[in-house]
């Protein structure tokens, strides 16, 4: 059981500072305390091993508490993004069906408005506030003393993560015991991410790490909704303050903090190491957000997705020195090398389930396929999803199961991952099928563009066939005209796999989501392409 982590360095490390939110500063001593308190109230309300239970709380002391009081119950916490919206949050709760609600008040109010599971609630529980009809988790008098937990074992559920829903539908993806255990383990071996440090989470999952490892989370001021849209100085000054090592921030966080940063000469002299995830990051980013920081720091851009990650990483410098030039060609981008334990397979293209696998699916290297991944950090399971089961996981014969990524890409002859685009998002044409990715990385180099989504509308020479369109959004400062799309297309003009492309609509704000505000609705976009060019 993870929880087992923040007992043990209460112990090692007592009065080390475990999170930091604004003002308060909470020692790991100080966490397990507030755990095993709410652990007595969570129980005293009929929350047990097994237990589902939706937690609605922003990031803070009670956040990390909580979740560690859920994992130390052996109870399953259901984590869904807030802001999926009411619909989607509601059919996320239906699947899941969660038992007990956490929740701040606002939380709480969309539940109510949402009419999520209405009448089926065994207990609502409001934190850092009240809300009518709920019992304040911190009214109910427990025991001050250590609780002690059922045993769990590795296969027991651990909690239920919810993809961000970018190609459809969000998903609950089933985490293990045993599934949390190998991301620890990967996270502190792979890439010494070790006690003593300190963090700075801009996603609030991956601050629950941080707690497992002995290290200190400073949990930024911000809405984490919209990292695309961060006050910059809500990032370098608790960086600055604090002595901050280490940090996690999706592509679009990391683009606005060095776009303030860097014209004002801007220096992050204490971190150590930057991951990025979420979405491809484009050299531009990673060198304009290198040069903030130290010469022996290091920007990792691990790979992965809420059911498999991490898969692989690759360094900014390798990037940078390696495979931007060919990335600026339409080669795909570059996510480097499998991470230890995981194995990487491209299988064949295709839309229909797998049930079973077989070493004839492989494709060999310098194909384009879809990839498959298997190994400890991989997800078995959706929760009660069947149909995603079927078309997502291929069984093995030993009852393992290999996740089909829904990406393509290829592997390179030095075994490095290439990137090309979602499945669900190739654009399939007359005359073969286009990758979003390998196609958008042309456009994007002009500097008026802030970033492209080519999207495919039906074509009427034929069923089945796409009209390639390629969606422009702007950087500030430029206006959509003729000769603007004319440049732009002319860009794509020298390359065979997009010469194809001669529609260019500009888009004033691409839809993205929530999790990271880099992933965009192309679904959503080709809606509103076809509508435009009917």
């Amino acid at each position: 059981n993870i929880a087992a982590r923040l007992v043990h360095f209460a112990a090692v490390q007592p009065t080390a500072p475990a999170v930091i939110h604004g003002r308060e500063v909470c020692t790991f001593q100080s966490l397990l305390h507030r755990c095993d308190a709410h652990a007595h109230r969570l129980a005293a309300v009929g929350v047990q091993r097994g237990t589902r239970v939706a937690l609605m709380v922003r990031p803070g002391v009670d956040f990390f508490a909580l979740t560690f009081a859920l994992l130390k119950l052996g109870a399953v916490p259901v984590m869904i993004d807030p802001g999926m919206g009411l619909r989607n949050a509601g059919l996320c709760l239906q699947e899941a069906a969660p038992e007990v609600f956490i929740g701040i008040p606002l939380a709480h109010l969309a539940r109510v408005l949402g009419g999520w599971r209405r009448g089926a609630w065994q207990a609502c529980l409001s934190v850092n506030g009240f809300f009518p009809g709920t019992q304040a988790l911190a009214s109910l008098r427990v025991p001050d003393a250590p609780y002690v937990g059922p045993d769990t074992t590795p296969d027991d559920v651990a909690a239920i993560l919810f993809t961000s829903g970018s190609t459809g539908v969000p998903k609950g993806a089933v985490y293990l015991q045993r599934t949390f255990a190998a991301q620890v383990e990967l996270l502190a071996d792979e890439f010494g991410v070790a006690p003593g440090q300190v963090d700075l989470p801009t996603f609030p999952l991956f601050a629950l790490f941080d707690a497992a490892l002995g290290v200190t989370a400073v949990v930024p001021e911000m809405d984490f909704t919209r990292p695309g849209r961060v006050n910059p100085q809500a990032i370098i000054t608790p960086i600055e303050r604090y002595g901050v090592t280490q940090m996690f921030a999706s592509p679009a966080l990391l683009d606005r903090v060095s776009r303030w940063a860097e014209p004002r000469g801007v220096r992050l002299n204490t971190i150590e190491r930057v991951f990025s995830a979420g979405a491809p990051v484009s050299p531009a980013v990673l060198k304009r957000f290198g040069s903030l920081l130290p010469a022996s720091a290091r920007v990792y851009t691990p790979y992965g997705a809420t059911e498999a990650l991490p898969v692989a990483h690759i360094t900014a410098a390798e990037v940078l020195t390696e495979t931007a030039a060919a990335w600026a060609q339409g080669a795909g981008t570059c996510v480097g090398r499998p991470v230890r334990g995981v194995e990487v397979a491209l299988i064949p293209i295709s839309d229909a389930p797998i049930p079973a696998w077989s070493d004839d699916l492989r494709l060999p290297p310098g194909s384009v396929g879809e990839l498959a991944v298997r190994g400890p950090v991989v997800s078995p399971r959706y929760h009660q999803r069947p149909d995603h089961d079927a078309l997502g996981k291929i069984q093995t014969a030993d009852g393992g199961v290999w996740h089909r990524m829904g990406d393509l890409g290829r592997v390179d002859e030095q075994g490095r991952l290439w990137f090309l685009g979602r499945k669900a998002h190739r654009v399939r044409t007359a005359q073969g099928d286009m990758y979003t990715i390998a196609c958008e990385a042309i456009f994007n180099q002009h500097p008026a563009v802030c970033r492209t989504a080519l999207v495919g509308i039906p074509d009427p020479s034929g069923p089945g066939w796409q009209t390639p369109v390629l969606c422009v959004e702007l950087e500030d400062g430029y206006r959509p005209r003729g000769e603007l799309a004319a440049e732009i297309l002319a860009l794509g003009a020298a390359f065979e796999h997009t010469a194809g492309i001669r529609q260019l609509l500009f888009h004033p704000a691409f839809p993205v989501d929530i999790r990271h505000n880099a992933k965009i609705f192309r679904e959503k976009l080709a809606k509103w392409a076809e509508g435009q060019l009917r």
